[in-house]
């Protein structure tokens, strides 16, 4: 689900650049959608309202599934450090004790 999700989220992103890439804008931009009238089926308000509405739905659509994500991320759990997933290590037979090494009587230094 979370794939799903994750790819129709990268489409919106994609489709949402194009839109507001073909947008017109005061400084010029690509511009292609302000100025032509797109073969005659609709006029130059037409189509900016078409670009600015299909621009608001993207983005909210786009809201939407990045909370969508968020969420999905949030509920997998607490995530386990990897010392506590990993197999116990064995720890080596214990060896008898031995004797601590004898200990060397202190001699006072003569000044």
């Amino acid at each position: 689900m979370e794939t799903v999700v994750l790819v129709v989220h990268l489409l919106i992103a994609l489709a949402l650049i194009g839109v507001v890439l073909v947008q017109k804008s005061e400084g010029g931009g690509l511009g292609m959608g302000g100025g032509s009238t797109m073969g005659g089926l609709m006029s130059v308000r037409g189509t900016g309202n078409l670009l600015t509405r299909t621009t608001a739905i993207l983005a909210a659509v786009f809201m939407v599934t990045s909370l969508s994500l968020a969420i999905m991320a949030g509920s997998h759990g607490k995530p386990q450090s990897l010392i506590d997933t990993s197999a116990p290590v064995e720890q080596p037979a214990a060896q008898p004790a031995s004797p601590p090494p004898p200990s060397v009587p202190a001699v006072p230094v003569a000044k």
